[in-house]
C-alpha cells in the first residue's frame, strides 16, 4: 500500500510508543491465563472479578497497541508480508481479549447465550496469537531468525532448523592492506557490523539496504546514500556526524556507533570515487587515513606488509600512544568519572587513557578542572556536544600528551584556541559546527604534528585555509575546502599580489 503523502509527525510520535504499550497486553493476558490455569488446578484462589478486570485492561491495552502499531508502520521500512501478518495477529489478540472479557464479565455473561463456552477458547486463542504476534514483531525489528538464531544443538536439528549462518561479516585483520579490495574487505565489514541490522532484505528502514553492493548503489527513499567524490556531502557520512540526540543520526542512539576511524574510512572511500572493485593500492591514500588503514592490519600484519604500506599506505603509530607513562591516580580517575566522563584505557599493555563525554552532555567548564590530574595519561579526549566554552580549554591545555581532541558542536571560539599552542603531540582536532574563523586557524599554526583537522560548518574562509596550509602543509583539512581549491586560491592570491606592482608602474 502506497501512502499519498508522508505520515505526520504526530502519527510517528505516537507510533514510536508501540514497543512500550505492547508490553501491557502481554503482561495482562499472561497473568489472566496463569490465574485461570491456577484456578482450574486448585492452586490459586482468585475471584472472577479479578480475572475479569485483568482481561478488561488487556483488551484496552491491546487495542491501543494496535492503533500505535499501525501509526508506526506508516514510517515504512518493514517487510510487507511479515508486517501484514503481525498486524492481523495483533488485531486478533485485541478481538479475542475483548471476547474473553465479555464472556467473563458479570455485566454481559448472563445476557449472552453460551458465553461460558466462549470464554476458555477465546482466552486460549488470545494467548496463542499473542505469542505468534510477538515472534513476528521480533522478526520485523531484528530479522526473521531472531528467536532461533542462536538455537544450540541438538535442539537445532530436532526442530529442523538449518545450520546457523553468519549474519555479520567480522572485521578481521588484513594481512596486506595495500592489496585489500577496498569495498569487500574494508568498507563492507563496517557496513555489515554497524548498518545491516536495520537495512537488510527483511527490514529496510527508509527503503534503504546495505546488505549488498547493488542495494547500496540504489539508495533509499531519499535518493542516493553516497555521492562519489564527495564524502562529507554524502548522507551515509553526514548522518554519522550529526549529534547523537539528532533523530537523523545514524546509527540511532542506543546502537553501537561507528568509531572515528570507521567514519574516516567511509569518507575516504567515497572521496576516492566509491569504487566497488579497486584495491587500496589503486587509490590515493592521504595522511589522515593512513592510521585507520594501518589498524586494519592488526597483529597479524607482518613486517613486509607494514613496510610496503608506509610508502603509499598506513603510517606507524604515534610515539605518544606507546610511550611509558605512570599509572593514573585512582582518585584522579574517580574525580573525572564523577563528572560523567567515560574514561577507559587504550590498551591493556599501556597506561594511556581516552575520555569521552558521550554520556555527559552537561559536562561544563567547571568539570574540566578534573582533567589536569590525568595530564600524562590522557591522549584522547572527546568533549563534543557538551556545554564547555573557551574556559575549559585552559584545563585541556595542561594535557601535555594529548593526541586527539574532539570539540565539535561546542561553544568554543577563536580565543579559546590560543590555549592549545603547547599541545605538541596533538595530531587530530575536530572543530566541526563551532564558531571558529580564520583568526582561530592562526592560533593552530604552531601545532607541527597536526595531521587531521575537521572544519565542516565553521566560519573559515579560503584565505584562512590557504594560510594554514602554508604553515602546516602536512595537515589534512576535512570539511573546509579540498586540496585543489586551497591550492588554487593560494596561487590566485600570489599572482594578484605579483601583478599589482606592475600595474602601478605603468
Amino acid at each position: 500500500m502506497l501512502l499519498a503523502q508522508a505520515p505526520s509527525d504526530w502519527a510517528l510520535f505516537f507510533g514510536h510508543f508501540h514497543p512500550l504499550i505492547v508490553h501491557l497486553p502481554i503482561g495482562f493476558l499472561l497473568i489472566a491465563g496463569l490465574l485461570e490455569l491456577g484456578r482450574r488446578l486448585g492452586k490459586i484462589n482468585a475471584s472472577d472479578s479479578v480475572v475479569s478486570t485483568i482481561l478488561f485492561w488487556s483488551a484496552v491495552s491491546a487495542t491501543i497497541a494496535c492503533v500505535f502499531g499501525y501509526l508506526l508502520s506508516l514510517g515504512g521500512g518493514y517487510d510487507t508480508e511479515i508486517l501484514e501478518e503481525h498486524q492481523w495477529q495483533g488485531i486478533g489478540v485485541a478481538a479475542f481479549a475483548w471476547v474473553a472479557w465479555v464472556a467473563k464479565s458479570d455485566r454481559f455473561s448472563n445476557r449472552i447465550p453460551l458465553a461460558t463456552l466462549l470464554y476458555t477458547p477465546a482466552l486460549v486463542v488470545a494467548v496463542l496469537l499473542l505469542m505468534i504476534a510477538g515472534h513476528h514483531g521480533g522478526a520485523l525489528t531484528h530479522g526473521s531468525d531472531y528467536l532461533t538464531q542462536y538455537t544450540p544443538e541438538p535442539f537445532r536439528t530436532l526442530a529442523g532448523i538449518p545450520p546457523r549462518k553468519e549474519t555479520e561479516i567480522a572485521i578481521k585483520p588484513i594481512a596486506d592492506v595495500n592489496q585489500a579490495l577496498v569495498y569487500e574487505q574494508v568498507v563492507n565489514p563496517i557496513l555489515q557490523a554497524r548498518c545491516v541490522q536495520c537495512h537488510n532484505a527483511e527490514k529496510s528502514k527508509g527503503d534503504l539496504r546495505f546488505d549488498t553492493a547493488e542495494m547500496l548503489r540504489k539508495g533509499g527513499e531519499d535518493g542516493p546514500v553516497f555521492v562519489a567524490g564527495k564524502g562529507l556531502e554524502s548522507q551515509m557520512v553526514k548522518r554519522c556526524l550529526l549529534p547523537l540526540e539528532d533523530d537523523d543520526h545514524m546509527p540511532p542512539k542506543g546502537k553501537t556507533q561507528l568509531t572515528d576511524s570507521q567514519v574516516a574510512i567511509l569518507t575516504w572511500w567515497i572521496d576516492q570515487g566509491a569504487s566497488f572493485d579497486k584495491k587500496v593500492a589503486d587509490l590515493k591514500v592521504t595522511d589522515s587515513i593512513k592510521p585507520a588503514l594501518a589498524a586494519l592490519g592488526g597483529a597479524s600484519s607482518d613486517a613486509g606488509s607494514t613496510a610496503a604500506a608506509t610508502s603509499t599506505g598506513p603510517a606507524p603509530e604515534a610515539e605518544v600512544l606507546t610511550m611509558k607513562v605512570p599509572v593514573a591516580d585512582p582518585k584522579a580517575l574517580a574525580a573525572a568519572r564523577s563528572t560523567g566522563l567515560l574514561v577507559m584505557p587504550l590498551s591493556k599493555e599501556q597506561n594511556q587513557l581516552e575520555a569521552s563525554a558521550v554520556n555527559a552532555k552537561t559536562f561544563s567548564d567547571a568539570n574540566a578542572a578534573t582533567l589536569p590530574a590525568l595530564s600524562e595519561q590522557l591522549v584522547w579526549l572527546k568533549l563534543s556536544n557538551t556545554a564547555i566554552t573557551d574556559a575549559a580549554l585552559i584545563q585541556v591545555a595542561k594535557l601535555k600528551n594529548l593526541h586527539k581532541l574532539h570539540l565539535e558542536q561546542t561553544k568554543i571560539t577563536d580565543a579559546g584556541l590560543k590555549n592549545l599552542k603547547g599541545l605538541q603531540h596533538l595530531a587530530y582536532l575536530n572543530l566541526y559546527g563551532t564558531a571558529i574563523s580564520d583568526a582561530g586557524l592562526v592560533e593552530l599554526a604552531g601545532l607541527k604534528n597536526l595531521h587531521t583537522l575537521y572544519l565542516w560548518q565553521t566560519k573559515v574562509t579560503p584565505a584562512g585555509l590557504a594560510q594554514l596550509k602554508k604553515a602546516l602543509p602536512q595537515v589534512e583539512i576535512i570539511g573546509g575546502l579540498d586540496e585543489k581549491a586551497i591550492a588554487s586560491f593560494a596561487t590566485a592570491t600570489t599572482q594578484t599580489a605579483e601583478a599589482t606592482p606592475k600595474a602601478t608602474k605603468q
